[in-house]
């Protein structure tokens, strides 16, 4: 690994401020708003993206802003797991900006001053995230992606949303304030918080003291990555706007939570002494009884975005257990994940959202024939259905491809009973809602069309997004040679 100085990577979390700036000035300007709205996500997007050739050579963009104590400083590299993370999150908020502008709109929602300025907000914490080069950074854009999203939630301002609102806080917080004692004790034990391919963990204190600690690194991270026990504020939040669930419960809030796993166990443990202390078998356990647990939920639930939401936890499963097992194909598996769920499942909200601006329908129930008047929204529903269950030729193959083999790789073969059970009963969630919209009869005789081009345009795209990294896998983003490249560094000389 080679760092170099540059500002890039200060500069992808800066600019999403800049725009969340720009955007309250104009608030009384809904035009200029949207198009601060627009720039900033495309900007955000071009700076990610001309880091990643430096990622793939690992010569990676680094920044200390400024040292707080020895050991201790205020610092952002962008190295090849950040650039996954980063890519991802940039590259949809471009699109479900765009899906923002034609849902508020059609809506003629209140507060939208707030909600694209919480909005950008919320993208730089995910960008400091992706970029934190120790767990201090990483804490503070953590918890500060938490406050962002919070207005977000409560958009609406009904009782019902306010009352969201409170769950969301007590989980996020209540996990936010675990981290901070769990990065204190790490402080403690080492002196530094600098993460290091590998770990840095291993020889500086005794084994047994470890367990306890990663302990409260599991149920600080576990919170937001909506792991079982931890999870009912997920479907609880889906109470917020379309897009707000689409982005930030399905690719940034829940995403931050997963990616801090692959932080603490391949930059801080490392994965020999992950191993040794047992905590990996721990993690592959509760992520195991998540995977199918929530599967079981999803299929009970009627309103549309709860069930997406445990969906959503399911898949959350799908990339800690491969970060569990700390096989390298396991670890590809995960990795990519982060990146393929996210195209596949923001689709799904795309879609439920526009359903909702066209016909008010939330329930699954009332979408009886809906597929015969909004042919190209459940067409791309049922597409990306198909990637989910894990079927070719989708992105969602390909993650449950690398998982499979990373379970037989470790020798655990039990997890890929898992996942096999897992895809059937996704199936088992989600086609009974293609069958509804194509093939049941509608007792209704109002007549739908689709929703506008600003919102037909993004999730049109997000499936073909989700069609072609099926098909070609390291395509534009190079999300499998970077995968490959972390599971390298980290997996390296640990026997697995």
């Amino acid at each position: 690994m080679e760092a170099h100085s540059s500002l890039k990577p200060l500069v992808a979390v800066l600019v999403p401020l800049l725009a969340s700036l720009l955007i309250m000035l104009s608030g009384k300007r809904p035009n200029i708003r949207e198009l601060w709205t627009v720039l900033g996500s495309v900007a955000m997007f071009g700076i990610v993206f001309s880091m990643l050739p430096s990622a793939l050579g690992s010569k990676y963009p680094e920044i200390v802003l400024f040292t707080i104590s020895p050991g201790i400083a205020l610092a952002f590299r962008a190295d090849t797991a950040g650039i996954i993370f980063g890519l991802s999150a940039s590259a949809l908020w471009i699109v479900t900006s765009i899906f923002s502008i034609g849902y508020m709109r059609s809506l003629s929602e209140e507060k939208q001053t707030r909600y694209y300025t919480c909005f950008a907000i919320c993208l730089s914490s995910a960008m400091g995230i992706a970029f934190a080069a120790n767990l201090l950074t990483f804490v503070i854009f953590y918890e500060m992606l938490t406050i962002a999203t919070y207005p977000l939630v409560i958009h609406k301002e009904s009782p019902e949303a306010i009352q969201a609102g409170r769950k969301y806080l007590a989980y996020l917080l209540t996990g936010g304030l675990v981290l901070i004692i769990a990065t204190a004790l790490t402080y403690k034990y080492t002196g530094t918080l600098d993460f290091s391919p590998g770990g840095f963990l291993s020889g500086v204190v005794e084994q047994h003291n470890l367990l306890p600690l990663f302990v409260l690194f599991l149920v600080g991270l576990g919170m937001k990555a909506a792991l079982i026990p931890f999870h009912s504020w997920l479907p609880t939040a889906m109470i917020a706007p379309t897009p707000v669930s689409a982005l930030l419960h399905a690719v940034a809030v829940v995403k931050a939570g997963v990616f801090g796993f692959v932080r603490v166990i391949g930059f801080v443990f490392g994965p020999t002494l992950f191993h040794e202390i047992g905590a990996g078998n721990m993690l592959a356990v509760m992520a195991s009884i998540t995977i199918i647990a929530s599967s079981l939920l999803a299929m009970y639930q009627n309103n549309l975005k709860r069930r997406l939401a445990y969906s959503t936890v399911v898949h959350l499963g799908y990339i800690l257990l491969g970060v569990a097992l700390l096989s390298p194909s396991a670890w590809v598996g995960g990795l990519v994940h982060i990146a393929n769920h996210a195209a596949m499942k923001i689709t799904l909200f795309f879609c439920a959202g526009a359903i909702y601006v066209k016909t008010h329908c939330e329930n699954i129930s009332e979408l009886d024939g809906i597929g015969r008047q909004m042919p190209i929204t459940m067409g791309a529903f049922a597409l990306v259905s198909i990637g989910l269950v894990g079927m070719p030729p989708l992105n969602g193959f390909i993650s449950k491809w690398f998982l499979g083999q990373g379970t037989l790789a470790a020798g655990e073969g039990i997890y890929l009973i898992v996942l096999l059970l897992s895809g059937l009963l996704n199936a088992g969630y989600l086609f009974p809602i293609v069958r509804r919209a194509f093939f049941a009869q509608s007792s209704k005789r109002t007549k739908f069309a689709e929703a506008s081009i600003l919102m037909l345009a993004p999730l049109v795209l997000t499936a073909l997004i989700s069609l072609f990294l099926g098909l070609v896998p390291d395509g534009i983003f190079h999300f499998y040679s970077l995968a490959g490249n972390v599971a390298t560094s980290v997996l390296a000389g640990a026997g697995r």
